[in-house]
């Protein structure tokens, strides 16, 4: 039984899974898109999104965390600069897995794995700050004010025919 057991260990030895994963999230940071299986796009998802959130904060430290982590400078420079200056006022979530179909050799299930912010077909564009509405008591008057004046404008247009048949 698997009681506890929440990690996916993806076939292979620990070393191998943690430089898999680091090596799956740098280009991930580097090309903000890549293909890889879905069992490893999930467990990269787990990977990646904290060193995402630690990029936010651009300290010594959050730097040196992230680089025992990714272990690639370039990657590191990347997240710091670019990709943290995309997702700085997102509270999570930054990346998403779409799946693809299975692959030709040996019908694995393949997935994209993206980031949410760099994808421009996706994501909506913030629209201009409307006016708030209300549905207070207060607002219902400013919309039946509107209509009493089209009131009068009947009654007189009324008043008009009645002179005009006379």
């Amino acid at each position: 039984m698997r009681h506890g057991n929440k990690i996916n260990h993806l076939g292979v030895k620990t070393g191998h899974r943690s430089a898999l994963l680091s090596n799956l999230a740098c280009s991930l940071i580097m090309h903000k898109r890549i293909e890889t299986t879905l069992a490893k796009a999930k467990e990269l998802r787990v990977f990646v999104e904290p060193i995402i959130t630690k990029g936010k904060s651009d300290t010594t430290h959050s730097r040196r965390m992230v680089f025992s982590s990714l272990k690639n400078k370039y990657a590191v420079k990347e997240l710091f600069s670019t990709v943290a200056e995309k997702v700085g006022t997102r509270p999570g979530g930054y990346t998403r897995i779409l799946k693809v179909g299975f692959r030709q050799g040996d019908a694995a299930e393949m997935a994209m794995i993206e980031l949410v912010d760099f994808n421009e077909t996706y994501t909506v564009a913030k629209k201009a700050a409307a006016k708030k509405t209300t549905r207070r008591a207060g607002a219902a008057k400013k919309v039946a004010a509107p209509a009493a004046e089209v009131a009068p404008k009947a009654e007189e247009a009324k008043a008009e025919g009645e002179a005009a048949a006379e």
